[in-house]
Parts: C-alpha cells; sequence; structure tokens
C-alpha cells in the first residue's frame, strides 16, 4: 500500500460528491487535493439547501469535515478551475495521477423569453443567487447578491427546487406583513405551516393585504417531480399521480399560495413605462409525453418579479468537452472525460441535474416512499439519498483507483511542485493548512444563533 504515496489526485469540489471521492481515494493510500471554490467545501448543502433545515444541514457539513480532515488530503479553498487554475495547464504541467471534477451545477437555465438578461434584477431573478441570499443574508457583514421579495411574485418551476422559492417567498412576505401589525413571528415558526400562524391569531392573507405568490408550471399537478415512486406499471402510475397532487395540495394549504398549470412563459409583460409587470403564457398541451404550446390560446398573468427555477446545470470550463448540459463521457462506469486518459466526472457533472435533492445519486434508481401528509421529502430519506450517493461514489472511485494503478508513480519532484502550488493557493487564501481551524474560522453565523441570543 505503501507505493500509493507516490499517486496525487486532484478533486475540484469538496462537497458531498467530491468529499466522498477524496474520502474514498485516501483509504486506499492516495494523496489528494481537494480544491473548492468557496472558503467552505460545503456547496449546495450551505448554500441551496434552505436553512430552515438547520439540524440536517450542520450533521451533513460535519460528515463533510470528517471525510476532508484526513492526514493525506489537501484542502485548498478559494481556488475556482477555469478562472485560477487553467484546465489545459492543469492536465498538461501539474502532473497529477488523476483530476476528478465535482464542481456542482450552479448556472440557472436561461427562462424562456427573448433577452432574459435584459430583465435581470429587473424583475426577474433566478433560483441560485436567490437561494444563496436567503441562506446568508442574515449574517453580519453580508456581502452577496441582495433582493426584495415582493407579494405577487411569480415562480417559474415545478420540481422541488421551486417549491422551496415559493417556500421562501411566503414566509418572507407574510413575515414582514405580521411585522407591519407589530407581530413577530420568526422564520422557523412560519416554517412549520404558514396557515397555522395565521389561524391562530384569527387573519389571513387578505388581511395582512397579501396576494401570495404564484406558481406557473408548464405540466399539470399530477405530473409534478415530487416523489421518487416507481411508474412502470397503469397501477403505480395512477398512485404516483395521485400522491403527486395530495403533496401539492397539503403544501398549497400549509403556505397559501397560488398554482397556474399547462401553462409555459414565452415573454415579460410590460407595464406603461415599459417595466417589468408580469409574463405572458401559452396554454400547454401533452403530446406523446412532450410539453407543447397552443400558441393561439395566451394569458397574460400580472405579478410583481419572478424568479425562474427550471433547472439547474453545470458551469463549461474551457477545455472539458460537453454533450447537451454535462460533461462528455467516454467511460460510463468510471465516467471518464472524453478525450483524456485522466479525467473524471462525479456527482452533478454527470447527471446534469442542479436540484440538490435530484442530483444526489447518479447511476442507479431507488425509490423513496414520501409520506402523503408531507410536501417535501422526509430529513430520513433525505439522508438515505446522501447515503446512496455515498455508495455510489464508492464504486465510481474504486474503477478510477483501478486505472490509476496502472499508471508509473510520480516522480518526487513532480509531488513538491504540487506540493509547492497547493500551497502557494493556501497561503493566497489564508488557509494555514489546519482544516479544523480554518472551518471553525470561516464557518458562517446560524439564524438559530442569532434568534437565541435575541430572545435571551
Amino acid at each position: 500500500m505503501e507505493h500509493f504515496g507516490h499517486h496525487f489526485i486532484a478533486v475540484f469540489g469538496g462537497s458531498v460528491a467530491g468529499s466522498e471521492a477524496a474520502f474514498q481515494l485516501s483509504k486506499r493510500g492516495f494523496r489528494v487535493v481537494v480544491f473548492d471554490q468557496n472558503a467552505l467545501p460545503y456547496g449546495k448543502i450551505e448554500d441551496g439547501l434552505p436553512k430552515w433545515h438547520a439540524k440536517l444541514r450542520d450533521k451533513e457539513e460535519r460528515l463533510i469535515d470528517t471525510k476532508l480532515d484526513q492526514p493525506n488530503i489537501r484542502f485548498v479553498p478559494g481556488v475556482r478551475l477555469g478562472r485560477d487554475i487553467d484546465f489545459e495547464d492543469l492536465v498538461k504541467r501539474w502532473g497529477f495521477s488523476a483530476v476528478l471534477i465535482a464542481v456542482g451545477a450552479w448556472k440557472d437555465r436561461k427562462l424562456t423569453i427573448p433577452e432574459p438578461e435584459k430583465w435581470l434584477n429587473k424583475g426577474l431573478i433566478y433560483q441560485n443567487p436567490f437561494m444563496y441570499w436567503f441562506n446568508h443574508k442574515h449574517e453580519p457583514g453580508y456581502t452577496g447578491p441582495r433582493y426584495e421579495v415582493k407579494d405577487n411574485a411569480l415562480i417559474v418551476g415545478g420540481g422541488l427546487a421551486s417549491l422551496d422559492v415559493v417556500k421562501v417567498i411566503m414566509l418572507e412576505t407574510v413575515q414582514e406583513a405580521l411585522l407591519k401589525k407589530g407581530i413577530e413571528e420568526d422564520m422557523f415558526t412560519l416554517e412549520r405551516g404558514i396557515e397555522r400562524v395565521l389561524d391562530k391569531r384569527q387573519l389571513t392573507l387578505k388581511d395582512l393585504g397579501l396576494k401570495g405568490c404564484t406558481l406557473i408550471y408548464r405540466r399539470g399537478a399530477k405530473d409534478m417531480p415530487l416523489t421518487n415512486l416507481v411508474k412502470d406499471t397503469p397501477e403505480k402510475i395512477k398512485k404516483a399521480e395521485a400522491t403527486t397532487e395530495k403533496i401539492l395540495n397539503n403544501f398549497r394549504s400549509k403556505y397559501l399560495f397560488n398554482f397556474i398549470p399547462n401553462h409555459m412563459v414565452y415573454d415579460v409583460l410590460r407595464g406603461d413605462s415599459g417595466e417589468f409587470s408580469g409574463l405572458k403564457c401559452y396554454k400547454t398541451k401533452i403530446v406523446d409525453g412532450r410539453v407543447v404550446p397552443v400558441e393561439e390560446a395566451t394569458i397574460d398573468i400580472p405579478g410583481s418579479m419572478v424568479v425562474s427555477s427550471i433547472g439547474s446545470v453545470p458551469e463549461k470550463i474551457p477545455g472539458i468537452p460537453n454533450t447537451g448540459s454535462v460533461y462528455k463521457m467516454a467511460d460510463e462506469v468510471s465516467c471518464r472525460i472524453d478525450g483524456f486518459e485522466n479525467v473524471f466526472a462525479i456527482g452533478n457533472a454527470v447527471t446534469g441535474r442542479g436540484n440538490i435533492k435530484e442530483s444526489l445519486q447518479h447511476g442507479k434508481s431507488t425509490t423513496v416512499e414520501v409520506m402523503e401528509q408531507h410536501f417535501h421529502w422526509e430529513e430520513k430519506d433525505f439522508e438515505d439519498w446522501l447515503r446512496g450517493t455515498e455508495s455510489n461514489v464508492e464504486e465510481q472511485v474504486e474503477s478510477i483507483a483501478t486505472q490509476i494503478n496502472r499508471k508509473k508513480y510520480m516522480s518526487d519532484e513532480v509531488i513538491q511542485s504540487i506540493l509547492d502550488k497547493t500551497t502557494e493557493f493556501q497561503l493566497k487564501a489564508g488557509y494555514k493548512g489546519k482544516y479544523r481551524d480554518w472551518i471553525t474560522a470561516k464557518l458562517p453565523i446560524r439564524l438559530e444563533q442569532m434568534l437565541q441570543k435575541d430572545h435571551g
């Protein structure tokens, strides 16, 4: 086993898939460098999983810490592939035995309107920066994007991520409206059910002067991807559709939002001065399983703003070949990237899915029975998916390790060069080589901590 010390592997991205890959490689005796574009390696566990999942988030981040805090793993924060390190230079000159790409999916798919960039932050917001803002806006000294959440907002999408956005908008608008009446309710209380909070106080949305937000989906309620139930027989399809509709209805009752199914956005509705004032939509029909717009049937949907939640894809990195929204693979087992002997993709770069609840596993299908009284997965179900990810990454790493072991050992000079280069990046970020110290210093203050302090 000691000869494995003569192989050095680079992993870009330290979150769920990246940390598991690094851990599995380190167990096999390989040296590993984990580069992460952020100060913390937690990815969408920290920045995309809504902060009301406080205990789950902290638990999973501690697990990532355990995996990365290993003697033969070097953590390098604040380094982005394609920005701070050129991919071609990395592959040709750094000398790594293998490079694993686990950078996640942070790029939102563009909303299907003419010139969407014209409306960005002028009525149009995308899901990824919006959820990042929601998760971090409470932090003292926060310097990220800032958004004003308005009543009568529109959300375009239909998956679990879009329901998270709906929930954020309803929590924010109701909390602010209650405060104007002198009523303080924290986010964690409202998250357990807006309807319950208002009923207790004998209030309605109308009493608060609110219309509520509206979710626009191109298919019907029964088609929303809210469960992972198997649909391989007519009976199972019927059961899955009924479960999905019940989940959505219960969610609507709990959070008091509006829903417009079977409509597809095609343009922006403009006000008298040309400002954003809503969306223009086609009615849709399903033909052979495909969504088809009925162009003669249109509807204008007034709204104060729109959050697009139609999916996330990996950022394209110069030098890495793509097919559609994912990297082009030459080997489906190890997920080796086409054109390279020692570059592999894991996680969202393989699946092309940016929704944290959808993308935690690839290569195998797992049935998760969703409790009908909940709109989202129970935390145990979520953890099951995480554990499934780890199992799949371990299988992929086994294939990668076999290929690495066929290679010549790295020279001491190449190893030292990698150590020198990574140390330079660490020092530039202010990282002094002790992972636990770094995490302790950089972990943002939690909202629940602030609330406990405020309430003494």
